[in-house]
């Protein structure tokens, strides 16, 4: 008997698959009030400008509209971009009734938040045996039971899954197979990396590295000199080695790193540099675990070692770079700085799972994402 296939990591090959809803506050909202469809709109935000967009849909993201940003940029690029107030309760439900047809295939389902999921089907319920095909059969599911689209992504590990996902939406499905997983990671481009943000790839490409090819050429140790102890996920990764397991329960109650500089920042563009910099580790811790949250904690020690913390509680959980670091360049902004300087600087992220966040009228710390008017 021939042996099982196994990763470069030398475990059995698995079946994942990333399920990823198209664009799915927007697209609720359009299928449920006809007026909405074909037309831009922007669920959040506010046509006064303020506020932050939470999704937008395929016809305002042509303009450039995008998640987590400002209202008042959206409509820069968007003038008819129309905005929806968010239905947190209907998504919910409708995002109960998308996990009730994942389970017709597998009870290992690992939700990242509302609108996606990863699935492990390496055993799937109905003995179809082809990840593909199940990928195909929860698509169609989901399109003619609930009248919206899904992307997939099919890979033998996580990391590939999510990435394929991303790479035919909306409505697309693709499949990263084991033979080449190698080209697939060796021809990606680094920003492509999950947590590689603006300034990571700027310093990645001032050392001529541009797809994980050349990140490939770096030893482990060169890796850790350069990026930290997200070197060793580099590492990692570029080899296809990615052996996290679907995890249905997860217990991390925070995460989030923290930096004291050698030197006092006084200059608001180094603040907001190195704030981008700690989100790029958030992400990619996010990323291992596999989790979003739903606040975000900023804190800010001055040279004279005192310090202020300041919060952001979403309505729904987040993990992306984008709303990461603009979140806490806002908060920065709110500061009272009087001309200090800053000895260290430190984003976390907390309250993980699904719950709505209650809001509390007049807490002096919690930003308003979505403006009542």
């Amino acid at each position: 008997m021939e042996p099982a296939a196994t990763t470069n990591s030398g475990n059995p090959l698995r079946k994942i698959i990333h399920i990823d809803m198209d664009a799915f506050y927007a697209s609720v909202e359009q299928r449920d009030f006809p007026q909405y469809r074909g037309k831009p709109i922007a669920v959040g935000g506010s046509p006064t400008g303020r506020g932050v967009v939470a999704t937008a849909s395929y016809e305002a993201r042509k303009y450039g509209v995008k998640s987590a940003m400002s209202s008042a940029k959206a409509i820069q690029l968007c003038p008819q971009l129309i905005f929806v107030r968010p239905r947190f309760d209907v998504y919910k439900t409708v995002s109960s009734q998308i996990r009730d047809i994942f389970r017709r295939y597998t009870d290992i389902i690992e939700p990242l938040s509302l609108d996606e999921a990863f699935l492990d089907v390496t055993v799937d319920k109905q003995q179809i045996g082809s990840a593909m095909d199940i990928a195909g059969r929860i698509k169609a599911a989901i399109r003619d039971e609930l009248h919206l689209t899904a992307s997939a992504g099919v890979s033998v590990n996580k990391f590939v899954a999510k990435i394929a996902s991303d790479i035919n939406k909306p409505d697309g499905i693709t499949f990263i197979g084991p033979s080449k997983v190698e080209t697939f990671i060796n021809n990606l481009p680094v920003e492509k990396f999950f947590g590689v943000g603006r300034v990571t790839a700027a310093k990645m490409q001032r050392m001529q590295l541009f797809t994980g090819a050349d990140l490939k050429k770096l030893t482990e140790d060169e890796l850790v000199r350069h990026f930290g102890k997200t070197g060793r996920f580099f590492y990692q990764i570029v080899r296809g080695i990615d052996d996290r397991q679907v995890q249905p329960h997860r217990e991390t109650k925070s995460l989030g790193p923290e930096d004291t500089f050698t030197k006092d920042l006084t200059e608001m563009e180094d603040m907001y540099a190195e704030l981008e910099r700690i989100g790029e580790t958030v992400c990619t811790r996010l990323e291992k675990k596999q989790l979003k949250g739903r606040t975000l904690t900023l804190k800010v020690k001055f040279a004279d070692f005192t310090q202020l913390t300041r919060n952001y509680s979403f309505l729904h959980p987040v993990g992306d770079l984008n709303t990461i670091t603009g979140t806490a360049i806002e908060l920065l902004n709110k500061l009272e700085m009087q001309g200090k300087a800053v000895r260290l600087l430190g984003i976390s992220l907390s309250n993980f799972g699904e719950r709505e966040v209650v809001r509390r009228p007049g807490y002096p710390e919690q930003l308003e994402l979505f403006p009542l008017t």
